[in-house]
């Protein structure tokens, strides 16, 4: 028979380059700089950060209260040589539990160890009683990561007041807007109808306000107050129609905006501006094509396979869409660059009710960036409530991509030209 091996188990306190960087900071310390009471509040305040909860916080606590507020001036070493049989019986816990806890609290870098050789914790003195070296929990890292910690209290009170604040704005204007809808006067009641779906419909999107974060609280707010300053009929906002003012294009009168442009842009109840064929106009009578007529190109292009295709119209620039969509504002769409677009995408197809098959069909069938451009332009006639299924809507332009007919840049140099006589008027 062979020998028998025998694996020892590693002996002594676990290394990490974690630790071992975390210590090389701690050596490199400037005692004095920090109060023995000014670690200790930080020690009090570092849960709300997340980096440590209130077991830990209160041992770091008990640690930094046992040294003496000499050891954090100059020439002071702050180590603490208390056992974990002892430091157990001062916070109520078990020894097993100290110990774990003093582990997460050097792997979070907030104390180090300096162990002896049977890890005993003792200082070593000269004749005059001075302390040379000490073996124990050394607290230096909290001075040397003062400032850096104190900064992450700060920024974590600052998000709970921001939090705070959007959540009660939100309720506040969730709370506005359903009293605006039932006191709302002049409205049809397919409009009452389609308002308070969209309210309903941003209170399930955020679910419970305590736990949405601020980011998704200030859009839905902001979409809130947009309706009900709709349901209160009050104009745009100034600042918001300067804004648009002054990214409006300048050439809105040459003849091709003259073209697509509907004949009756003002009147709300025009059904031929409700059809998905309007984006395609081509003169002003263009615009009374039925459904049936649309219905009836889609047949005949598909007749026509044969034919080549028209090569589709090259695609507008991301300030021509903000400016023919002013609604993407309002929704709180990022409009930096296309990439934010394109990820804000899956959020306002859900505020608007645009289903998850009609939107993967138009990426699909036209890419991230025009189905994007699509979606926006579907925003912003949803938001003129010209449009009564934003869906359906998305998918007929969808199909007519498919057969080659889709004009986005004719659509979107429309909208702006559009918002620009409004604005003036």
């Amino acid at each position: 028979m062979g020998n028998t091996q025998m694996i020892q188990r590693p002996i002594g306190r676990r290394i990490t380059p974690q630790r071992t960087q975390f210590r090389r900071r701690a050596e490199s310390a400037e005692i004095g700089t920090v109060t023995r009471a000014q670690v200790a509040v930080l020690a009090q305040n570092l849960p709300c950060t997340g980096l440590i909860n209130g077991t830990e916080s209160h041992l770091l606590v008990t640690l930094i209260n046992t040294t003496p507020a000499e050891s954090f001036e100059k020439s002071g070493r702050p180590i603490v040589f208390k056992s974990n049989q002892q430091l157990a019986f001062e916070i109520g816990r078990s020894i097993g539990c100290v110990s774990r806890t003093l582990s997460k609290l050097c792997d979070g870098g907030l104390l180090t160890m300096q162990d002896s050789g049977n890890y005993k914790r003792y200082p070593i003195r000269n004749g005059d009683g001075e302390i040379t070296d000490a073996c124990g929990i050394d607290l230096r890292i909290l001075i040397a990561r003062y400032a850096e910690l104190n900064e992450f209290v700060r920024q974590a009170r600052a998000e709970k007041k921001a939090a705070e604040a959007a959540r009660r704005r939100f309720r506040g204007a969730l709370r506005n807007a359903r009293y605006a809808l039932s006191a709302a006067e002049g409205l049809s009641e397919e409009s009452l109808r389609r308002i308070g779906a969209r309210i309903e419909r941003l209170s399930y999107i955020v679910g419970i306000a305590g736990k949405a974060s601020s980011r998704v609280l200030r859009r839905a707010t902001a979409l809130l107050e947009r309706l009900i300053e709709r349901l209160m009929k009050l104009p745009r906002r100034s600042t918001e129609a300067q804004e648009t003012q002054d990214m409006t294009c300048p050439h809105v009168e040459n003849g091709m905006h003259k073209q697509i442009t509907s004949p009756h842009p003002f009147d709300k109840s025009n059904q031929e501006r409700r059809s998905a064929n309007a984006e395609q106009l081509s003169s002003p009578e263009a615009g009374s094509a039925s459904k049936s007529a649309f219905e009836e190109s889609l047949r005949r292009s598909r007749s026509e396979s044969n034919q080549p295709r028209r090569v589709p119209q090259a695609m507008p620039a991301l300030q021509d869409v903000i400016r023919a969509a002013p609604a993407l504002k309002a929704y709180g769409v990022a409009s930096t660059s296309w990439v934010d677009l394109v990820r804000s995408m899956r959020l306002m197809c859900s505020l608007v009710g645009i289903s998850e098959d009609a939107r993967a069909r138009a990426v699909e069938q036209m890419g991230e960036q025009q189905a994007a451009v699509a979606v926006a332009v579907t925003l912003e006639k949803y938001d003129r409530q010209e449009v009564n299924s934003p869906g359906g809507y998305l998918r007929a332009m969808t199909d007519r991509a498919r057969a080659g007919e889709l004009h986005l840049a004719r659509s979107v140099f429309g909208l702006a030209a559009r918002n620009s006589m409004e604005i003036r008027h």
